[in-house]
């Protein structure tokens, strides 16, 4: 059975956490989800003291959801040298639990899924019996599968736990996928309850929102990916002719590893773009607002040099923060691009309203207790 329309304009009491919802009407209320990146010590060992850290920081800066194990994470934590997939996932499935007793709401859990059907119908199992709500469902395995043998993979595994649908951009893996692939996977696909649109391209995001409009489901909430746009996703209507009538879709929230910074500010951000749909006024210093975002997250991701040092970039800002030791990654090789940090210094320069190291600070030792 499908879930009730939501609303269009949320008012200003939507805001507030509701109690007693499940992680769907979470999910529908639209909330900031971080990309939860891996921390590791010198030894590029897992730091569970600092990976706790980060699960605290982003609930106390107001995050509705954590994701593990996507790409902000590593994908190399399934390697079976490392090994850090499930203990990842336990670590982080406990911090939450022991979270979720202080809050009003559930903190949404989702986790990645990656590799043939094989391998992630076993993820999806580990997944459920660890109690995360959903999979964030990655095709990049799946290069030159046809469009019905993608559609059977995710069917395959939304009969194990509920999934949410990921459009990647090819720049990190991702593949292309076609408006026809959207609307029959909101057709032919029944426990799907998200979709993360990180194209990086106005067009395909166009192809994932008319899907599913034109679906007629209403009980996928629409989430963006895209960190160049991040503001104006939030703020777009999206409306389409479906037969006779008007159907308007909106992006209610964020799922981003931009989001997996300056985390606090992501979500004043993201409550003041709901803010001024619900006044129906789009104010210039949002639109401003917007291409600070984008240039931040420039710096961060090393869009300069085709997301090379996506990963270290955001670790050198938890790393300045003090939440990370320093910014390794499991391969020795992926560390800054040449003058990446100098165009981090330049953004924090150029934009310190959208920081939270003040907020870090105060509160760093204790998310940082044994």
């Amino acid at each position: 059975m499908k879930a009730p329309k939501g609303r269009q304009n949320p008012s200003i009491d939507s805001l507030m956490p509701i109690p007693n919802q499940d992680f769907r009407s979470t999910l529908h209320r639209g909330v900031a989800i971080p990309a939860m990146p891996l921390a590791l010590n010198a030894q590029r060992q897992l730091d569970e003291r600092r990976q706790r850290a980060l699960c605290r920081y982003y609930l106390a800066a107001g995050a509705g959801g954590i994701a593990a194990a996507v790409h902000t994470t590593q994908f190399a934590i399934r390697d079976p040298k490392i090994a850090l997939f499930k203990p990842v996932l336990e670590l982080v499935a406990d911090e939450l639990s022991t979270q979720d007793s202080a809050l009003r709401t559930p903190i949404v859990r989702i986790a990645g899924i990656c590799g043939d059907t094989k391998q992630a119908a076993a993820e999806a199992t580990l997944l459920r019996d660890l109690n995360y709500h959903a999979g964030l469902l990655s095709l990049a395995a799946l290069k030159t599968a046809t469009e019905d043998q993608l559609l059977a993979h995710c069917r395959a595994v939304s009969g194990v736990i509920p999934i949410i649908g990921f459009y990647l951009q090819p720049a990190v893996g991702g593949r292309q996928l076609p408006y026809s692939f959207w609307r029959r996977f909101a057709d032919e696909i029944d426990n799907v309850v998200a979709i993360k649109i990180a194209p990086f391209n106005r067009y395909q995001t166009l192809d994932v929102v008319r899907a599913i409009a034109e679906s007629g489901r209403d009980d996928i909430a629409l989430y963006t990916g895209n960190d160049d746009n991040i503001i104006l996703d939030l703020l777009t209507p999206f409306r389409f002719t479906v037969g006779h009538r008007i159907v308007e879709r909106r992006i209610i929230g964020g799922l981003l590893g931009h989001w997996a910074v300056w985390t606090k500010k992501a979500v004043e951000i993201l409550h003041t773009c709901r803010l001024s749909i619900a006044g129906n006024s789009i104010p210039t210093d949002l639109l401003r607002l917007n291409v600070e975002v984008t240039d931040a997250k420039a710096a961060f991701f090393d869009a300069a040099n085709n997301f090379a040092g996506c990963i270290p970039g955001l670790h050198e800002v938890l790393r300045r923060q003090g939440l990370l030791e320093g910014i390794s990654c499991l391969d020795e090789r992926e560390t800054l691009s040449p003058g990446q940090k100098e165009e981090i210094d330049r953004v924090y320069a150029a934009y310190p309203h959208l920081n939270d190291d003040q907020f870090v600070a105060e509160h760093r030792h204790e998310w940082l207790r044994g």
